[in-house]
């Protein structure tokens, strides 16, 4: 166990900063097209979107 506040870095905090730019380049990628629903249907991506700005409970608007 960590004393104090010092911490080390794991995982993608500790890949060099070439090697973390190179996975996130690749983004969602990994999932064919035809899987992805919000890039066949920008309405369900409106409609989620607006959802997820209401549950936040942002006050005033």
């Amino acid at each position: 166990m960590a004393s104090g506040n010092s911490t080390s870095k794991r995982g993608f905090a500790s890949m060099n900063i070439e090697r973390q730019r190179e996975i996130a380049s690749k983004g969602g990628r990994s999932v064919p097209a035809d899987k992805r629903s919000f890039s066949q249907d920008r309405e369900l991506a409106s409609t989620a979107g607006r959802k997820g700005g209401q549950s936040t409970g942002r006050a005033g608007e």
